[in-house]
């Protein structure tokens, strides 16, 4: 059974895998504070349905919960570990069943396993609140193991803690003229790459979102992170194979497990 990447925009995904359907950091929001959703249309109503939605970290870009409440009741919600204390939101959503992970836990939903690995970006919810809780990406194992990255940086003990994956959904750029710490741009993507060493990559988080009135300032940070990643990944990890989709476009690959 073939498995289906459709990238949505920014860091939202949804993944299917042996007839489950997993949705990476729903986001589904035309404007969210001071970003505008500059490219792709927004999500139709289909791509909100899931059997398990991920959050990855507690940023408003990837924790929504304007977006978390349009999904449908009894969706499972998986989200770092203090997350609920940290955004006291997520106390609305009722309707799902909201569950709180750290790197090493494991979900079965169906005939798949999500497993929560660490990720190296700031875990707490800004601009407001003390509170952290860690940033997470996960491995979705059904027919392939995919690895959804969330935000992360580089680190040393990357390619230990994911383990062997088929497919990496990786960002490579983000939603402002500069990245900051804990973040990968195209380079140090496909450095990732190079060390996950997946059978397959699709880039994400780029080119989606800019702040509003700043669409002269350094405009290549969100148009060229895609290609950028695309060229330099034929150069460091050449046996990858690269899909950069446009917004709401799919992909479908053979399991390899």
């Amino acid at each position: 059974m073939p498995v289906e990447i459709t990238w949505w925009g920014h860091a939202t995904c949804t993944v299917e895998d042996s007839n489950v359907r997993v949705l990476t950091d729903p986001l589904f929001a035309r404007r969210l504070a001071h970003l505008r959703r500059r490219r792709g249309d927004l999500p139709p109503p289909g791509a909100r349905e899931a059997d398990v939605a991920l959050v990855s970290h507690l940023h408003a870009d990837h924790l929504h919960v304007p977006s978390l409440m349009r999904l449908a009741p009894g969706t499972r919600l998986l989200v770092p570990r203090g997350a609920r204390r940290a955004v006291p939101g997520l106390r609305r959503l009722t309707h799902l069943r909201v569950s709180e992970v750290a790197p090493g836990d494991e979900t079965p939903v169906g005939d798949v396993v999500v497993r929560a690995v660490p990720a190296r970006h700031d875990g707490r919810r800004l601009p407001l609140g003390p509170h952290r809780a860690p940033a997470l990406g996960y491995v979705i194992a059904g027919e392939a193991r995919t690895y959804f990255a969330g935000d992360t940086g580089l680190f040393d003990t990357m390619a230990e803690e994911v383990g062997p994956v088929e497919v990496a959904l990786l960002p490579v750029g983000g939603w402002g003229p500069y990245l900051g710490e804990g973040h990968l741009d195209a380079g140090r993507a496909a450095e990732a790459l190079a060390r996950l060493a997946p059978c397959n990559a699709v880039p994400v988080h780029y080119g989606t979102y800019w702040p509003i009135g700043m669409d002269a300032v350094r405009p290549h940070e969100f148009h060229a992170p895609g290609d950028e990643f695309v060229r330099l990944a034929a150069g460091r990890a050449p046996e990858v194979a690269v899909h950069r989709l446009g917004h709401g476009e799919s992909v479908r690959l053979k399991g390899t497990r």
